[in-house]
């Protein structure tokens, strides 16, 4: 069986996992464009995704006469056409995935920018020492936009180090928040005027789309803090830089962009210029870590071997 590992970008899926029985696997570490996927991918029995970052179209799927299996990372993948796949008898199959590791990147973040823990080292290099004072995290007050398992895990660790933490979302009742052991808020801009930090937790879909817009950021008191570790689409990029823009104490913390990776002339890179420190870019490191990593391509080799076998575990279904 020939197997296409896709978007290995950090080049290290080879060393996470155990390929040696997996067929004959072709490790590809940079991005493929999409133009170029039917002739790239035309060889191969299976493709093994890292989550959304390729799309699998129904165009695709029908461009590659060879497919039989599909493995992403994650439960599921909507940038996967599975009824179409299912069409064509290819079998799509997931992995688990990990529930930490994104709320504890949101909170690095959050501290991060709270005691300018960039700008200090920068300070250091350049020769300089200790600059202006930063922020406490204990009494900061935490707004998450949604309450779901991230937005509850990033509320354990903010409360742990003493913030005030708060919540809405358009499903969210007071009830629920309260059972989550955080304050209620019966709007957005509610929240917003509220929060020393706003946290972005909520799931894109075409309803939430630019979500957090201008209204949102215009009643964020001075000085606060936009982060968003979930998806690009669910803040309003261009809104985002014009509140940057009008307070010269706002910040914010993006590890989510609407194109990766980015590309040299993206906005976004463009904005970290202009913006300096008080604009920290990561490059999408929410699930990035080692012990994911590990689990992800454990269980993709797991997948192959099975559906070799002739009994498909994790099949995802359209």
């Amino acid at each position: 069986m020939k197997v296409a590992v896709l978007d290995d970008w950090s080049g290290t899926a080879r060393q996470m996992a155990d390929w040696s029985n997996a067929g004959d696997v072709t490790f590809f570490g940079e991005p493929i464009p999409a133009v170029a996927l039917p002739q790239k991918l035309a060889p191969f029995d299976a493709i093994c995704l890292m989550r959304e970052r390729t799309a699998v179209t129904a165009d695709l799927i029908a461009a590659l006469p060879n497919l039989k299996l599909i493995v992403t990372t994650g439960p599921r993948n909507a940038s996967i056409d599975i009824k179409a796949a299912q069409a064509r008898g290819i079998t799509v199959c997931g992995t688990q995935s990990r529930k930490t590791t994104t709320s504890e990147l949101t909170l690095g973040m959050i501290l991060t920018q709270c005691r300018g823990l960039v700008a200090e080292s920068a300070r250091i290099e350049a020769g300089g020492f200790q600059g202006p004072p930063g922020r406490d995290l204990a009494d900061l007050r935490v707004g998450l936009v949604g309450l779901g398992n991230v937005g509850q895990q990033v509320a354990t660790l903010a409360k742990a180090f003493g913030s005030t933490v708060s919540a809405w979302s358009p499903n969210l009742t007071q009830d629920r928040a309260a059972a989550a052991g955080v304050g209620y808020a019966q709007a957005l801009t509610e929240l917003a005027a509220q929060s020393d930090v706003l946290s972005i937790h909520m799931v894109m879909a075409e309803a939430t789309r630019d979500l957090i817009g201008r209204a949102a950021l215009a009643a964020l008191p001075r000085g606060a803090i936009v982060v968003n570790t979930s998806r690009a689409g669910l803040l309003d990029r261009a809104a985002l830089f014009d509140w940057l823009a009008d307070d010269p104490t706002a910040q914010a913390a993006i590890d989510v962009f609407e194109a990766e990776p980015l590309a040299p002339d993206d906005p976004w890179r463009k904005a970290r210029t202009r913006f300096g420190t008080r604009l920290l870019l990561t490059p999408h490191l929410g699930y990035a870590t080692e012990a994911t990593w590990r689990l992800f391509y454990t269980q993709t080799v797991e997948a192959i071997g099975a559906y070799r076998a002739g009994s498909p575990i994790r099949v995802i279904e359209g």
